[in-house]
């Protein structure tokens, strides 16, 4: 009897490619979440009360992160298509072309959401808000005021993760991803320790609550910045002169990007609007909402590291005109998707009380809702929408890398606003199923989003259609 082959994209080269890159990449992105995480927990333990301040202000910060996030992934994905073809020497005018973009989009991003801040919160809060109670202590204006402040003060950081993001891109293309991940440890580091001075009220500064949860992420993002930008100067071609590239070079960087940007707009704004629906609902539900999806952040950077990886991988198959190569980079992200959302699942059922009494403290509520045992009750949803939020991820990166960039922006639109906002309107609001109609909302969109994603990258991986 004839043994059936092992697939060609299960064979161990493949798998340690695939490690050796996306786990250092996992860790790096995972220390975003974690410095929101900290901030939320030492919040949590001062002054829990004042947590939906920062969540809700991540509605205009996340729009514009996502958006270039994705303008400048371009950086990426052609500096790894000329690593592919032994181009090295010739990608600095990529990183030069992509940080003269993040300068530019970081100024006008700062400038937007700093003064739209107030107007914005405004009319969120005050205007179209259909509930006026949505605390037992705080009018509406003052829940604006109090969001508008904080939003300010990280849009001042803005231009840093513009700058960043670029870095950060072109060290990971150049497979230096360790780099990034020390230096964004580093800002973890930085971020805690902002955090315990002016959140905490250590060393004798005074607690400035949410005001001082922002001011962590702005300072800590400027001292990672500094840092990523010295280290490219220092170890990379960065500034070495490159012969001019194709005349079409600049429009696809921006091709590539534009699609990715179009993407995380709907998924990055789709989700901070759901913030503002949970608030509608109380501030209670919007902080309990908010740490669970904090917490199905620090688990997709698993994925956004299993995404980057397999995009690095198929964009440098393709850049060498790999057809096979391509298909198997594809189907082993895929692959190790489900894996780990398998893992992660099991972790958050098993661990779910420990998780949120992590979060908060046992007995911490907002007007006399208890937040630990709402908390532990959303992660089962959670638990649910991770493998499907990670599929989603992961195929869309992969096709992009295949210079298909519409198809899977056009699924997320769909997906995340189409879909995923009315869902946690309807079910959380008009059907009164509070927190866990939330929740609902987003695994249906999850469900759906990943499953298209996935769908159309077997379908073109299955087929060779590079």
């Amino acid at each position: 009897m004839t043994q059936r082959a092992w697939p060609a994209w299960a064979r161990l080269h493949e798998i340690v490619d695939l490690l050796r890159l996306s786990i250092p990449i996992a860790i790096s992105r995972m220390s975003v979440m974690l410095m929101a995480l900290t901030d939320a927990i030492v919040l949590g333990q001062i002054d829990e009360a004042e947590l939906p301040f920062v969540l809700n202000s991540w509605l205009p910060i996340g729009v514009a992160l996502g958006f270039g996030f994705g303008l400048l992934m371009g950086v990426q994905i052609l500096t790894s298509e000329l690593s592919g073809r032994n181009e090295t020497d010739q990608t600095g005018r990529i990183f030069r072309r992509g940080f003269v973009w993040s300068l530019v989009l970081g100024t006008v991003l700062t400038l937007m959401v700093y003064a739209g801040a107030q107007p914005l919160f405004d009319w969120i809060f005050v205007a179209i808000n259909p509930n006026t109670e949505i605390s037992a202590t705080l009018t509406t204006q003052t829940v604006a005021d109090e969001v508008a402040k904080v939003t300010r003060i990280l849009a001042l950081g803005v231009g840093g993760f513009m700058v960043s993001m670029v870095c950060s891109f072109y060290l990971e293309a150049l497979r230096r991803p360790i780099l990034v991940t020390w230096v964004m440890y580093f800002g973890v580091v930085v971020n805690l320790v902002i955090d315990l001075a002016l959140v905490a009220g250590f060393w004798g500064l005074p607690q400035m609550g949410a005001e001082g949860v922002a001011w962590a992420t702005t300072g800590s993002r400027w001292a990672i910045t500094v840092v990523l930008f010295g280290l490219v100067l220092w170890l990379t071609p960065a500034l070495k002169p490159s012969v001019p590239g194709p005349a079409d070079e600049p429009v696809r960087q921006l091709a590539v990007g534009f699609g990715t940007a179009i993407s995380n707009v709907a998924e990055w704004g789709g989700f901070n609007l759901t913030y503002i629906i949970a608030s509608f609902i109380s501030l209670a539900v919007n902080a309990a909402y908010g740490y669970t999806v904090q917490v199905m952040g620090v688990c997709f950077m698993l994925f956004v590291g299993i995404g980057t990886a397999t995009s690095v991988r198929v964009a440098e198959h393709y850049g060498r005109g790999d057809l096979a190569g391509v298909q198997r980079a594809s189907r082993l992200g895929v692959a190790a998707t489900f894996l780990i959302g398998a893992l992660l699942a099991l972790v958050l059922v098993a661990f779910g009380p420990w998780v949120a009494r992590g979060l908060v403290d046992a007995e911490a509520d907002i007007d006399g809702l208890v937040l630990a045992p709402m908390i532990t009750s959303l992660l089962v949803y959670a638990a649910f929408a991770t493998t499907f939020d990670g599929l989603q991820a992961v195929a869309s990166m992969a096709l992009r890398a295949q210079n298909r960039i519409w198809v899977p922006s056009l699924i997320h639109i769909g997906s995340f606003f189409v879909l995923m906002i009315p869902a946690t309107y309807i079910l959380g609001i008009s059907l009164q199923r509070g927190a866990a109609g939330m929740m609902e909302g987003v695994c249906l969109a999850l469900l759906v989003a990943g499953g298209l994603q996935w769908w159309v990258l077997e379908r073109k991986t299955a087929h060779h259609k590079v």
